[in-house]
């Protein structure tokens, strides 16, 4: 048996990403490169003023310097450069499977195609999946902020492509956008033959959550930390297992925690919940998967075994098949033995 650093423990051990949105790891190096590429003008300049920028007080502020970092993404092999960027570290951080969100509309809405935005970004993903060993699945996300005509034209442009797409997400400002009003889109994306998830509780309340489960029928809820405000939600959650995908450095950069060490994370799992950690938007919150578990552990003194349990939490709420899932856990379940 060895006896590595809890550092040592979370670089090397086996995990699953399920709370990712692409367009969340532009980093600034890469950034700067497509601009220039593309010559799209960006208001910083140098790499260490928009870094500079990367502070937000809340989710808006966050979501305003997104789409303007999107804005420079234009061609098929702007959104292949992003993807393979992301796969190239997370490969690094032994991430072995990922399911990410991509946010057609960010794109559209500019007049870039859909199909552009895809293709580049499966490609990256397949590449990802035969030179890297990094399985996947791809999640259309829906922004909220825009009304149910531009959800459903979306979903139009995304039924080509459905051997590509595993899921529906709903994601953007969360705060007067509730589930609800994109209850018919997710009606016809089930009908389609897409899983579902949604955003629900981070900035938003507990009823959130309810609408998401209730009215949506969604599989996994995506952040949920409000849903301790509720008992009764709570013992719905743990008894359905349905999975919660935790933000844990999203969560502190967007002030939804002041401290990591205040991170509801260990509460939920004393309370029977199934919770897995997640990067969101690593190039924007200072840090991919191993950042968000080794800042969780250090803030709230985890151990070997409660890294583990999240670990295999991961693989659990994913949408690998259930040998897939075996497999993985089996694999965690001996590199835990081993350390």
């Amino acid at each position: 048996m060895n006896n590595i650093s809890i550092e040592k423990f979370i670089e090397e051990i086996p995990k699953a990403e399920l709370h990712l949105h692409i367009e969340g790891t532009f980093e600034p190096e890469l950034l700067f490169e497509i601009a220039k590429r593309n010559n799209k003008k960006i208001k910083y300049s140098t790499i260490a003023d928009l870094k500079n920028a990367y502070r937000f007080n809340n989710l808006q502020e966050f979501l305003d310097i997104y789409y303007a970092g999107a804005n420079v993404l234009i061609e098929e092999k702007d959104f292949y450069d992003l993807t393979w960027a992301y796969l190239i570290k997370i490969h690094t951080q032994n991430v072995v499977h990922t399911e990410i969100f991509f946010d057609p509309q960010t794109h559209t809405d500019r007049g870039i195609p859909f199909n552009t935005v895809i293709k580049g970004i499966y490609r990256a993903l397949e590449d990802g999946k035969n030179k890297l060993g990094i399985t996947y699945k791809l999640i259309l996300s829906f922004l909220r902020h825009l009304d149910e005509a531009s959800a459903f034209n979306t979903l139009k442009e995304a039924l080509p492509y459905k051997k590509w797409i595993s899921g529906v997400g709903l994601d953007s400002s969360e705060v007067g956008n509730p589930p609800s009003k994109f209850e018919r889109v997710f009606a016809k994306a089930k009908e389609e033959g897409f899983l579902t998830v949604a955003h629900a509780g981070e900035e938003g309340p507990a009823e959130y959550i309810w609408e998401a489960l209730d009215i949506l029928k969604v599989t996994r809820i995506d952040h949920g930390n409000r849903c301790l405000e509720d008992d009764k939600l709570v013992q719905h959650l743990a008894k359905l297992k349905i999975p919660l995908t935790l933000c844990p450095l999203s969560n502190l950069e967007l002030k939804v925690v002041s401290d990591l060490k205040d991170h509801p994370i260990i509460k939920m799992m004393d309370k029977g919940l199934l919770v897995t950690v997640n990067s969101d938007d690593p190039a924007y919150f200072g840090g991919y998967m191993n950042e968000n578990y080794l800042g969780i552990t250090k803030a709230l003194d985890l151990s070997k075994k409660q890294i583990t349990e999240l670990v295999k939490n991961s693989f659990k709420a994913s949408w690998l098949t259930s040998k897939e899932k075996e497999e993985k856990i089996l694999q965690v379940e001996e590199y835990f033995k081993k350390n």
